[in-house]
């Protein structure tokens, strides 16, 4: 089953699932900022995405360049930080099996449904 990290807010998040849909293939939305991830369940989104915490991080939003820009963090404290400030956490994400894609461009989410 594909599993899609969506905020209704975000243009490329409704486009990334409006692809999932169209797919026909079984799917469950997570509206992450209302559901918060686990760090146990970022840290897998990870490695579906072979990628580490720093990468998953919107480093453009006023939270982070307010209070994390510039700071020397470890892997710990910037999971911490995105499940305290969801916000932080790039989207739309695609998982699917023990692969992910972020949706930006959408045509990633294109070739991971196509696996």
């Amino acid at each position: 089953m594909i599993k899609i990290y969506h905020n209704p807010r975000c243009r490329k998040s409704r486009e990334g699932l409006g692809l999932v849909e169209k797919s026909g293939q079984d799917f469950e939305v997570v509206k992450y900022l209302e559901e918060v991830p686990t760090k146990e369940d970022l840290r897998k989104i990870l490695g579906c995405l072979a990628i580490t915490p720093d990468m998953l991080v919107r480093k453009n939003e006023a939270i982070w360049k307010e209070n994390f820009r510039g700071k020397l963090l470890s892997d710990d404290e910037i999971l911490d930080a995105m499940i305290k400030y969801p916000k932080l956490i790039e989207r739309p994400i695609v998982v699917k099996g023990d692969k992910a894609v972020i949706g930006r461009p959408t045509e990633r989410v294109e070739e991971i449904l196509a696996q």
